[in-house]
């Protein structure tokens, strides 16, 4: 994990998972040195906003049943290093020149619980972000 943290130490997410996801994921993102500057819920009740806030910094953005137009305008005007979601937001942030975790489930990766699980978590997120393709990729509403 040592060797991901100081390649992670200060970069911020974006989340957009359900249930209690975002808050057994929060802890994990900061135990890297990392930041969530936005969560929200498609599904979320009063009680997973109250919990949840008590897991983000005051200033986090908490979003609720965002769109998908909605969740990219939010993406837009935070520039997040990554964007951890479900399968369904994969390709937008992608074509965005954002790194993406799939979150919802382990498809391709995980599982992220555990001692182990989290070794594998910390692997993915510098896999996401650290990938050199990134840098080959302009965002379509940037100038050439």
């Amino acid at each position: 994990i040592e060797q991901y943290r100081p390649r992670l130490e200060g970069k911020t997410v974006m989340m957009m998972v359900g249930g209690l996801r975002p808050r057994h994921v929060i802890p994990a993102f900061e135990d890297l040195g990392m930041k969530v500057i936005g969560t929200g819920y498609e599904f979320g009740h009063g009680d997973d906003y109250k919990r949840t806030a008590d897991y983000v910094e005051d200033g986090t953005v908490i979003y609720d049943d965002v769109s998908g137009h909605e969740f990219e305008e939010f993406a837009k005007k935070l520039n997040p290093d990554l964007i951890a979601a479900g399968i369904k937001e994969k390709y937008v942030f992608q074509k965005m020149a954002l790194p993406f975790r799939q979150m919802h489930s382990w498809d391709y990766s995980g599982p992220y619980h555990g001692y182990h699980g989290f070794a594998v978590f910390a692997r993915d997120m510098d896999l996401a972000i650290n990938n050199p393709t990134w840098s080959l990729i302009k965002n379509p509403w940037e100038a050439a």
